[in-house]
């Protein structure tokens, strides 16, 4: 069953190429509720744990890596629908096959620095959410 959440991070290369505001722009345009947001440094341990699911595949140090390279911005977001809207929303995990006028798209330079994360799964939005979220920062 589909939730009403979902999770996002605005990267490192979004953020220090001064997207943000526009990428936090267009969520909000497409209707989405930001119910959590704040902005953050993950340190190389801190990455690994949000991205212990990769640790065995060959891109994880490299992700690691980056993801502690310069501050994110973390949200939790609301709709109907939320993860499949997000979703298309932001568009190809690769931007050259990203839709035009999605996220990635318009803000992205690479497979790997491609702006934004967004879960994939009901389940996996409420742990990453939970992971930079506690209940108290959650409106």
């Amino acid at each position: 069953m589909a939730t009403n959440r979902t999770f996002t991070m605005i990267k490192p290369d979004a953020v220090q190429d001064g997207h943000a505001g526009a990428i936090l722009a267009d969520i909000e345009k497409a209707g989405f509720r930001i119910v959590a947001l704040k902005k953050t440094l993950l340190t190389p341990e801190r990455a690994g744990e949000f991205y212990a699911v990769h640790k065995e595949r060959p891109f994880y140090g490299d992700l690691v890596k980056y993801m502690s390279s310069g501050p994110i911005y973390a949200a939790i977001l609301e709709k109907d629908n939320a993860v499949a809207a997000f979703r298309e929303l932001i568009g190809a995990t690769n931007p050259a096959q990203a839709a035009e006028g999605t996220i990635r798209k318009k803000y992205a330079k690479s497979i790997e620095a491609n702006a934004v994360h967004g879960s994939d799964s009901d389940e996996n939005a409420q742990i990453e959410g939970d992971f930079y979220f506690p209940a108290n920062e959650q409106f």
